[in-house]
């Protein structure tokens, strides 16, 4: 017998070739739609186009930070025969579905708006029961391994969305369906797949609003470890996507490309740095299961995005763009496939495992939302995109020197 088949017992191997696909889903969701977003709004008012795409990404971050743990803490007091996350993964899926659609007919900022904090209820709501398998159903040993593999769906699904999505610039509403139903699709097949077992005999812990409550908060002071990955977290994926997600203005207002120039080019730059991606997250995960140690990789990650925020601050120019997207998505890549397994690792608890990822996971997906009304906030304070840079620079490092305080992971 292979190491490989011993290293990944029988039962999880469907699991491990399944789960860089549906880890790519929602990912692949709120990339095309954040695409086709600053499109649409700058199509409905041009000069209130950053404004506007700030009110938007705020107000679904709202949602977004509802859905990932209060879903999360439902799922853990679920009792079903198709056991406790899958059902909540099927109705997240199928909000984001229906918000996906109504997204490619809205014609006003508010119809956005309404559709966009839909999206991200939907998606964050399948992502946080999603979180919880790692702990639910991986053994310590292999989670860097399965961590690799999710973060691998979920770059590449970040970075194919808008490539894909350009494919329908002029067809926005069919992109927008198109992408729902793959979407969907993905997501039903790999519940299929991976069946979660039915758990009706055992003990649902009691419900009470205060647990409900509590679905917002961990204690930091009790669980330092859990706050400082907290922390990390959600300052490197808030730096990384301050510069992603403004991208499509950045190449008209800072570059000077025009509408359909910047269109095409938005999509180019997440693909350049996908051989990069590839090869760092290859290597990662699995160097960090043989050394035993998380949080070397983890800083090495952040600090590599923070470097590559420099370069379009001195080079204002499309190549300096597309060498900051690959070195950013190298940074990226060595990050996200180390940093799933070490925040598995610092949970508060056994009982709340998807309440405290989907905490964890708020992280990682608000600053998708979140980020450009930060993003917004900087260029109108310096009246640029460059300070912007500089603003991702800080940002980052500060997010790769959060892992250090750790001390329950290596």
């Amino acid at each position: 017998m292979s190491r490989a088949k011993e290293a990944v017992p029988v039962s999880l191997r469907r699991l491990f070739l399944t789960v860089p696909f549906v880890g790519a889903a929602a990912p692949l969701a709120y990339a095309t739609s954040g695409y086709f977003l600053p499109i649409q709004v700058q199509a409905i008012d041009d000069g209130a186009k950053v404004g506007n795409l700030a009110l938007i990404n705020t107000l679904s971050a709202c949602a977004a930070m509802v859905a990932q743990p209060v879903i999360g803490l439902l799922s853990d007091r679920t009792r079903t025969r198709f056991g406790a996350r899958a059902p909540w993964m099927v109705a997240g899926a199928a909000i984001g579905f229906a918000a996906l659609l109504l997204a490619g007919q809205a014609s006003t900022v508010a119809l956005l708006i309404v559709a966009m904090m839909l999206v991200q209820f939907g998606f964050n709501a399948f992502q946080g029961p999603l979180g919880a398998i790692m702990p639910d159903r991986v053994p310590t040993r292999l989670r860097g391994r399965y961590s690799t593999l999710i973060g691998l769906g979920q770059v590449l699904g970040a970075i194919l969305g808008p490539v894909l999505a350009s494919l329908f610039l002029s067809r926005i509403p069919t992109g927008y369906a198109t992408f729902s139903v793959v979407v969907l699709a993905v997501i039903l097949l790999f519940i299929v797949l991976n069946r979660d077992p039915g758990n009706r005999d055992l003990a649902r812990p009691p419900f009470s609003a205060a647990a409900f409550l509590k679905a917002f908060w961990v204690n930091p002071v009790r669980h330092p470890d859990f706050f400082w990955a907290f922390l990390g977290r959600i300052l490197i994926f808030g730096g990384y996507y301050m510069a992603l997600t403004y991208s499509f203005y950045i190449a008209q207002d800072y570059l000077g490309l025009d509408a359909e120039e910047a269109a095409r080019l938005t999509p180019l730059l997440g693909l350049a740095g996908v051989p990069g991606f590839l090869v760092a997250i290859a290597v990662s995960g699995p160097l960090s299961d043989r050394m035993g140690r998380r949080k070397p990789l983890t800083l090495t990650g952040g600090l590599v995005i923070s470097l590559s925020a420099l370069v379009p601050l001195l080079t204002p120019t499309a190549a300096g763009m597309f060498l900051s997207a690959i070195v950013a998505t190298i940074g990226f890549g060595v990050f996200i496939s180390v940093d799933q397994a070490l925040v598995s690792e610092v949970l508060p608890s056994r009982d709340d495992f998807a309440k405290d990822l989907g905490v964890l996971n708020l992280a990682a997906t608000l600053p998708n939302t979140v980020a450009p009304a930060a993003a917004g906030a900087v260029v109108s304070a310096f009246g640029g995109y460059g300070p912007l840079y500089g603003a991702v620079a800080i940002i980052t490092v500060l997010g790769a020197l959060a892992v250090l305080p750790i001390k329950g992971v290596r």
